[in-house]
């Protein structure tokens, strides 16, 4: 009787399938990952409660060497409010969801994010045209990556999304990575690209219903996704934009912002309001021009999907782009109310989402100026909280025993 022939799916601890020389494994892997999972058996890595993230690549497959994670504005805020805003359980926490999953997905909002990294070795047959070298953002979530972190995120403060880390990933063959742009600090590119994917179906949506000149209801205006979708829809042929913002300082950022043709704002109306307030938000809506045509969701608190619905006319578009959203609400909400919408899952992909996504950040000055702003923010919580620390170990030399809190004062309603 012959022996049994080794399962080519790796688990944790087994050996890799049969291994070239130079490191990779020559049995066939597949292109959606499947040979990663290493529990439940069966699902796809999104849905795998743990991938297998040894580096040793199939021949399809693409290694790259982390530099950065982007985690999403969903499970980032999960994690403060969890961890009470404490930079060292955050860190903790982040690492033992990658240490026991293989890659980083949030187990209470099930999202996970992007990393930007320098490829370290391409399969012999990855169909993603990268070599190794090459600076490169994910397209494709951290949920669904398999991802070992090796300096114990060191060097992050636990303030911000961005993750400045060490470590390496793995990309199959239906991945999505793009080059970062040379023209770009690699910040505010993996910033954008982090939600590429909302202006992109933004444009989309907008411009079938072009000819009508539609309204267009942003929720979460001010917010990375939000402005960038504003400045889409824009492009697109909206005829009125509302751009929704839950308090005064973001309603001003809003009113200040010009669009590139330097005609309009980047909203012709600003609304300020809680998008979790059904009524209130769709009053108020109402007030501004409303109901919309298309209305896109781009704010990271759960419970806004009822002011979304009361918010759109009768045979209007919601996309949803956030991962706070219940779809199970949304859709039970449109059928209470008797609400005739169709309802889309922004996913993070449509074709050429990265291009128009980064067209847009180079050729609106007023959108690239909020990103940057954003960016300039943390860079300056992050000095301060630097000088904080200095002025405590000083403090510390001496006898003495301070105890300091941060509190992030960001708290927007977008992402």
């Amino acid at each position: 009787m012959s022996s049994p022939q080794p399962d080519p799916r790796p688990d944790a601890g087994g050996p890799l399938p049969r291994a070239s020389q130079n490191g990779q494994a020559s049995a066939p892997g597949s292109p959606l990952g499947l040979h990663r999972v290493l529990e439940p058996a069966g699902v796809l890595p999104q849905a795998a409660w743990r991938l297998d993230p040894r580096p040793a690549i199939w021949p399809d497959e693409v290694r790259v060497s982390v530099r950065r994670l982007n985690l999403d504005a969903a499970s980032f805020r999960q994690l403060q409010e969890a961890h009470e805003g404490k930079p060292d359980r955050i860190r903790a926490a982040v690492l033992e969801i990658i240490r026991t999953r293989g890659k980083m997905q949030n187990p209470v909002t099930g999202s996970g994010g992007m990393l930007t990294g320098v490829v370290d070795e391409a399969g012999p047959r990855s169909p993603l045209g990268l070599t190794a070298g090459d600076e490169i953002a994910t397209l494709v979530s951290l949920s669904l990556t398999p991802l070992a972190i090796t300096d114990g995120l060191a060097r992050w403060d636990a303030r911000s999304e961005q993750v400045p880390c060490e470590g390496h990933a793995i990309l199959f063959g239906r991945s999505i990575a793009a080059r970062l742009p040379d023209d770009l600090p690699a910040g505010l590119a993996l910033s954008v690209m982090d939600v590429c994917g909302a202006p992109a179906l933004t444009h989309r949506v907008v411009a079938a219903a072009a000819s009508e000149r539609p309204v267009v209801v942003i929720l979460g205006a001010a917010g990375k996704s939000g402005s960038l979708s504003a400045a889409a829809a824009r492009r697109a042929g909206a005829g009125t934009i509302i751009g929704v913002v839950p308090h005064e300082a973001e309603a001003e950022l809003l009113r200040d912002t010009v669009a590139a043709d330097g005609e309009h704002g980047l909203v012709d109306e600003v609304v300020i309001a809680d998008a979790r307030d059904p009524v209130g938000v769709s009053s108020a809506i109402a007030s501004a021009g409303g109901p919309a045509a298309v209305t896109v969701v781009c704010v990271d608190v759960a419970g806004c999907e009822g002011g979304a619905i009361l918010s759109t006319a009768q045979g209007g578009t919601i996309i949803f782009f956030s991962m706070a959203t219940s779809f199970s609400a949304a859709a039970l909400g449109a059928e209470g109310v008797a609400a005739y919408l169709t309802m889309l899952v922004g996913n993070g992909y449509v074709p050429g989402h990265a291009e128009l996504a980064l067209e847009l950040i180079r050729t609106e000055p007023g959108v690239r100026g909020m990103f940057q702003r954003r960016i300039d923010e943390h860079s300056a919580d992050q000095d301060s909280a630097g000088q904080d620390g200095a002025r405590q170990d000083g403090a510390r030399q001496d006898g003495a025993h301070q105890e300091s809190a941060h509190h992030d004062s960001n708290d927007r309603n977008g992402e």
